[in-house]
């Protein structure tokens, strides 16, 4: 792999709704190299903070549920809106998996918690370049309610859901992709 190719697979990751999935099922081989992958973020002290559930066929629709009734039963009905209603209902079904992504604080607490939310930020990072490279279309989704998922997830404790990263195939093409130029961020302390 060449420089050109690895900034070819960076600028080409993109956000893919699961209303854009095709009903394909994703390979475990496939899933499996994507948390490989995730396995070699950088961590401060080897933390290794990551952890993931992988959710596929029957527990699809077991998240599905949860969402609906936590939705239902948190949500005041005046603010409860049939959009929302119908992507709790048909988002985790489009996707060809869902893998929770959990953060595990280290026991000792011997780095700050923000330096471990970034070292899971950088292990999905490098499942979603390993999707990229697939084909695979992905998206993280942080919805309110992963602050209390911990029971249906069976999270332990010092394990919290940062969100799901929602996994399917697609027919899209090329997306555009949408960035101010860099000159306007940087600026050079060279003197």
């Amino acid at each position: 792999m060449t420089p050109k190719d690895i900034t070819q697979l960076i600028r080409k990751r993109r956000s893919i709704f699961p209303k854009m999935y095709i009903d394909k099922p994703i390979p475990k081989a496939i899933i499996e190299e994507v948390l490989e992958n995730a396995n070699w973020a950088p961590n401060h002290k080897l933390t290794e903070p990551w952890r993931f559930k992988v959710l596929q066929g029957k527990a699809l629709e077991r998240l599905r549920d949860w969402q609906l009734n936590w939705y239902l039963t948190n949500v005041p009905e005046e603010r409860q809106t049939e959009k929302k209603l119908k992507k709790l209902r048909n988002n985790p079904l489009k996707a060809g998996a869902i893998i929770a992504i959990i953060l595990q604080r280290d026991p000792k607490e011997s780095l700050p918690e923000w330096e471990e939310v970034a070292a899971v930020a950088c292990a999905v990072q490098n499942m979603w370049l390993t999707t990229t490279a697939y084909d695979i279309g992905a998206y993280w989704s942080s919805p309110g309610f992963i602050k209390d998922i911990g029971p249906f997830l069976g999270l332990k404790e010092g394990e919290k859901c940062l969100g799901y990263f929602y996994m399917g195939y697609h027919h899209m093409l090329e997306i555009a992709g949408k960035r101010q130029p860099i000159s306007d961020k940087v600026e050079w302390l060279e003197d």
